[in-house]
This record gives structure tokens, sequence and C-alpha cells, in this order.
């Protein structure tokens, strides 16, 4: 049905022709008042209708401008998604990935369904590029080469299943290892094996870096990052560089690198030079080197968490794009939004509980320029195979840490045995809760058996006057004391439940409640947490430089180089 009153052309109000108009006086039915609407409408018709038409302009003008507007927003809207997925696709394709072909093991699920993150982070000597030949040097004969070069850089990155704590581990490049049979599937390339450097594997693909790494540790590697040298020039401007301080004045004549005793911001070649700089730190060797790695890598963490850069958009894109340049990863991280979901990660962890730590070394009998694996180093690698936290290692106890210790047995561990019986169905749980008690000193008479039924739940039994042995094994394994019972035998029983199916440390456990492991697992690993903005790098006091063919010292060298600029300059 119409509406009585109807919009006529030209937006006129017309009258029905059958009807009266509603509300008027009988008399008036076949006539008009004067005055009123009805004289304007006649005026109006007197006119030729010029009203009329006057009246239709901005009717037709307001519907020429919402079309006009409603085509604009469509294309406002079809640009925009267009810009976007050309920025996905853009960083996308600068992303170079490679696969690992499960050359690095796989993490397992915790009772809670979560899984640590194990990722190599390579640093590439190779001069594969004409950028990487000016920055590296040493291509005035050969020219740009191919391949991957060497893995001067090897960090195991660690991030916990729970994501609240952080492991970063330096390997030095002149430890000498075992190589396993490798085939770099990209060139062909391949070994049967060898005794040699470790940072040698990487001219075998970067998956034979990772099978070497896996093999030396028995620490699941589940990714790679590989950077080369113009990647990290890339990475530091693109945060707007990164804060460091030197103790010392130092050059160090071979990488280049030169700075004044105090705080500076380094960006682009500056950068390069102080993570490359091995005789300008420490004792001139690679294990000064990490140290200073650790430092820069920990300020560049702080810079990349803070507010200002995460939520600057320029600075965003600049990061992202500098990275997918930069990067070379296995196809588990090949694309924006694996890295992003990565970078997530990492940002959940406090720079507090992100622990940097060096593998033990001791020197090669057979060559005093090389290192091996050292004392301590085993117990380091257990520790982060088995996601315990690192980052109560390095001096500071919880509160947890400091009541469990009042409570602790007075018999050493290596006289307490446990017998710890498999309660699950996944077979080889209580051998690998065993083994991580006698890699962590318990005594070698810890034994193994099935439980005579499934269990539920864990649960750590004691006899009379063993309580305090009890508390001990808890603390070890992350145990809350809601799992320790008193029975009527004698000796330890530790039955493992179906709430405990993966690892060696309880799911949910106090990380602080193996703090004394962590501080012997980072016993001479010169281990620090990224929170650490004061801490400076150790210029080197040995004559480790040269310069004019004379031995010097690099606060010496920074002395007598009076016409070289400083790097930051």
């Amino acid at each position: 049905m119409s509406d009585r009153w109807d919009g006529g052309p030209g937006g006129q109000v017309t009258r029905s022709r059958t009807g009266g108009v509603p509300g008027q006086r009988d008399g008036e039915r076949d006539g008009h008042r004067p005055g009123g609407r009805a004289a304007a409408r006649a005026a109006a018709r007197s006119q030729g209708g010029k009203r009329s038409r006057r009246r239709a302009r901005p009717v037709r003008r307001g519907r020429r401008v919402l079309k006009i507007a409603g085509i604009c927003l469509a294309l406002l809207v079809l640009g925009t998604a267009g810009v976007g997925w050309w920025f996905y696709q853009h960083l996308n394709g600068n992303i170079n990935s490679v696969a690992l072909d499960g050359k690095g093991g796989s993490e397992k699920a915790d009772a809670f369904g979560r899984t640590p993150i194990n990722i190599l982070v390579m640093g590439s000597d190779g001069r594969t590029s004409k950028a990487d030949c000016k920055l590296g040097g040493g291509c005035s004969q050969t020219g740009v080469q191919s391949g991957y070069g060497n893995a001067d850089v090897q960090m195991v990155v660690h991030i916990s299943a729970d994501r609240s704590n952080a492991t970063v581990m330096s390997i030095p490049r002149d430890t000498m290892v075992d190589i396993p049979a490798c085939k770099d599937s990209e060139s062909g390339l391949s070994t049967s094996g060898y005794y040699g450097q470790i940072n040698g594997a990487l001219r075998y693909g970067p998956a034979c870096q990772v099978a070497t790494i896996h093999q030396l540790t028995g620490i699941p590697i589940d990714h790679f990052v590989k950077l080369d040298f113009s990647g990290v020039v890339k990475m530091s401007d693109a945060v707007g560089g990164v804060s460091v301080c030197v103790n010392s004045n130092v050059y160090d004549t071979y990488s280049h690198l030169k700075l004044s005793r105090g705080d500076h911001t380094l960006k682009g070649e500056a950068a390069l030079e102080f993570v490359r700089s091995r005789h300008g730190f420490g004792d001139g060797g690679d294990l000064g080197r990490t140290v200073s790695q650790h430092i820069f890598l920990s300020a560049m963490i702080r810079k990349f968490k803070s507010a200002g850069t995460l939520t600057d958009p320029t600075a965003v894109y600049a990061l992202a794009d500098a990275a997918t340049k930069a990067l070379t990863v296995d196809d588990g991280l090949g694309s924006v939004k694996k890295l992003i979901g990565l970078a997530a990660d990492v940002n959940k962890v406090p720079t507090k509980r992100m622990t940097f730590t060096t593998m033990q070394t001791a020197v090669d009998p057979n060559d005093t320029n090389r290192v091996v694996v050292g004392a301590g180093a085993k117990a380091l690698f257990s520790s982060i195979a088995a996601d315990r936290s690192l980052s109560t290692g390095s001096g500071k106890k919880s509160s947890a840490a400091a009541s469990a210790t009042a409570t602790a047995s007075a018999v050493p561990a290596s006289r307490i045995a446990v017998t710890v019986e498999n309660g699950t169905e996944i077979t080889g749980r209580a051998s690998d809760i065993a083994n991580a008690l006698t890699e962590q000193g318990f005594s070698s008479a810890t034994t193994t058996a099935n439980a005579p039924s499934r269990a539920t739940t864990t649960t750590l039994t004691y006899g009379t006057g063993q309580k305090a042995e009890a508390q001990t094994v808890a603390k070890a394994l992350g145990l809350r004391t809601s799992h320790l019972e008193q029975g009527t035998g004698s000796g330890l029983t530790l039955v493992i439940g179906g709430d405990w199916t993966s690892g060696t440390t309880f799911p949910g456990g106090s990380s602080s409640a193996t703090s004394a492991d962590a501080k012997a697992a980072v016993s001479n690993a010169h281990a620090q947490t990224a929170d650490q903005a004061e801490k400076c790098a150790q210029v080197s006091r040995f004559e480790t430089v040269s310069l004019n063919g004379v031995r010097m010292t690099p606060a010496q060298a920074y002395a007598a180089a009076t016409g070289k600029k400083d790097s930051d300059e």
C-alpha cells in the first residue's frame, strides 16, 4: 500500500487525485485558504515551476556527492588492501629459506601440549655478494664467492615451553668436534664425516651445521637463522643503532673497531666491527668475542622490545624489511607470518629471564689455538635440552630458592639413590628421569622399574627420616611439595604419572627449584642476563693487535692511531 503522501517530481508533495487532504476543513475542500503553503505552491506554479527546479538541484548534487564518495571509499579500501597485500608479498619474497630435513631432531610437547623452541643462529663469514666483499674484505683475488662460508657465530637460542624464560648459548668457532656425514641438497657438496673445527660444517649446508650442533649437545634444533655481514648492518640500522659500552679505549686493527672508553650507539659498519672483533676483547680469542656479542644482542633485544620501536610504523616496516632481506631461514620459518609468530614468542620473555652463556671449553691438547668441550658443558647442554631455566644461574636466588635451601638435605646428592618407576604408557620415561638425576650428581645406584599399575599423578614416597632427602630430589626435578608422601618402608620411590609425560623438569614446577643446578650449568660459562644494561665489554689487556708491524694492546693501538676516526664518528 502506497503512502498517502508521496514525493512528486522535483521533490514536490502532491495530493491524492481521489481524496481530500487530511485535516482540511469541510468548508475549504474546494478551495484554499489565503496565504500559507497553498499560496506558496500556487505562486511557484505561476512562475513556471522555477522554484521547483531550484529545489531539485541540491538533491541531485547530494546524490552525486554520495556516489563519488562511495567510489572514493571503495578505491581507498581496495588501494589499502592492495598495498597491504603487496607489502606482505614483498616481505615474503625477501625471505630465503632452506629445508632442514629433520637433521636437528624434534622437540616433544610437555604434559600441557606446550613445546619449547630451539633455534641455531649462525653468522656466516661468506663473501657471497659485493656488499659482503666490501664489508668483510678478502675478495681482491677471489672476487664474489659461492657457498655458505664458515659459521663464525653459532648460538643456540632456547625459548621455554611456557615462554617464561630463554637461554642463548654461544659455541666458539674454534671448537674441535666430530662433523657427521652430510650432503648439501643445493650445491651437492658432501662429506662422509670428519674431526675438525665446528664452524666448517656450514660448507656442507645449514642443515649440516644444525646436525653437528645437535650431535654435540643432544639439544633438538627445530630451526635455524643465518645472517651474513650485510645482514648485521641492515638489522642494526633498522633499530636505529645499538647502544654498547666499552671499559677502555679500543682499536682492533683486524676488525677495524675503534672506540673511546664509555657508551656508544653503533650503526652500520660500526656495529659489524663490534660483533666481529675478537682481538679487541677478553683474551683476544673467540671466547672474548662471544661475551661482547652477548652484550650487543642484549642491547638490541632491549631496543627491539622498547615501546618506541614496536609502536612506530616506520620503524616496524624498516625492521621487517631489513630482517627478511638479511636472513636465510629453514622452511619452518619461511614466511612473514611465522617470523612474526617467533618474534611474538621472544617478546613474551622478560629480559631479566633471558640468559646468555658460552659453552665451557678447554684448550685442545693437540693445538693451543683451538678448544674442546670443557667440564660443565654437559650440565649446560642437559639443562637446555630439559627446558630448565638458567635465569637464576648468575648468582641471584629467588625467595623460593632461598627457602628451599633451608630445608635441603645435609646428605650429598651423590649419596641419595632413587627408585624411579614408570607409571605412564610412554616407554623409557623412568630412564629419562633417572638419567637426569644421575647427571645432576645423584647416586649411580639410582634404578628404574615399571610401576605396578598406571598412575595419574606423579608421587615421591620417602621412608622415615628421609623427608629432607626427598625435598632435595623434588628440588632437582621441580616437584611441588604436594607430590611428596611419607611411606612405611625405607628409601625413595618416584612414580612418574600421567601428569608428566615428557621432559625432565615437572610441568609447571617452580624454575627456582633448580637454581642450584642452574648455577652449576652456567659455571665458567660467562652467564649474564639481557637486562644488564650497565655491563661493558672488557677490552683486552694483552698485546693482541698489531699496528705498523708492532705488537701492542688495543688501548695502545687506539692512542697510536691518531689519524683514524672512531667507528661511531
